[in-house]
């Protein structure tokens, strides 16, 4: 079911019987039609390991399993919204920033660490997100927060996109990536980010990054 964006901040998504959709706890705005919310423990189609996952990575909030027939209009703390539609791929993003998806798509969790190495693992601590993202993968619609707005990078073979890891939002695609150092170890004393630390994201996909750096 795809998103219709109202503007910014809002989204709109049209429900019919027998769909199914999850969004975060406190998204939904307003809806019209026979819709039922119900808290959703297992993290949504990832089950336990899943919420496993999250609850290691302290995102333990539940979602919401959104069902029934009608349309349902979401937001969250003013974000920006920016909706990402999957043909198959696998999203990554941080579970904080998913403000709601199509339950058509198979949520996962993946240790940043599994991707980056130790330098992965590092980038938790720096930007102060988990080290822990979650995955979204198959097709359908996603919407998910930022500050500022968002804009969607190109990452091509041989053209590695860099990042301030606090202004990183989400990713799609064959990317790798890797958290690298732009100035010494003595020279990152007292630095949470911006010059001292970039997310390196290499091979063939894309990258959301938000405005701000302020964490949601």
């Amino acid at each position: 079911m795809p998103f219709r964006e109202i503007n910014s901040k809002m989204v709109e998504a049209t429900l019919a019987p027998g769909q199914k959709m999850f969004s975060q706890r406190g998204a939904m705005l307003a809806y019209r039609g026979e819709v039922s919310f119900t808290p959703n423990m297992q993290g949504g189609q990832g089950g336990l390991m899943s919420m496993i996952g999250r609850r290691v990575a302290n995102e333990a909030t539940p979602l919401m399993t959104v069902e029934g027939n009608g349309t349902v209009m979401f937001g969250h703390g003013g974000h920006h919204i920016q909706v990402i539609q999957l043909t198959g791929d696998t999203l990554y993003v941080e579970a904080d920033r998913l403000l709601a998806f199509d339950g058509t798509l198979q949520q996962g969790t993946m240790f940043m660490g599994s991707q980056g190495g130790v330098m992965g693992m590092v980038r938790g601590q720096v930007s102060g997100q988990g080290l822990f993202t979650t995955t979204l993968k198959g097709h359908g619609a996603v919407a998910v927060m930022a500050h500022g707005g968002v804009i969607e990078l190109p990452i091509v073979p041989g053209r590695a996109v860099h990042v301030d890891p606090q202004a990183y939002v989400a990713h799609h695609g064959d990317v790798r990536n890797k958290l690298s150092t732009a100035l010494g170890w003595r020279d990152m004393v007292g630095r949470g980010s911006g010059e001292a630390f970039q997310l390196e994201l290499s091979g063939s996909g894309a990258v959301y990054v938000q405005a701000s750096e302020e964490k949601l």
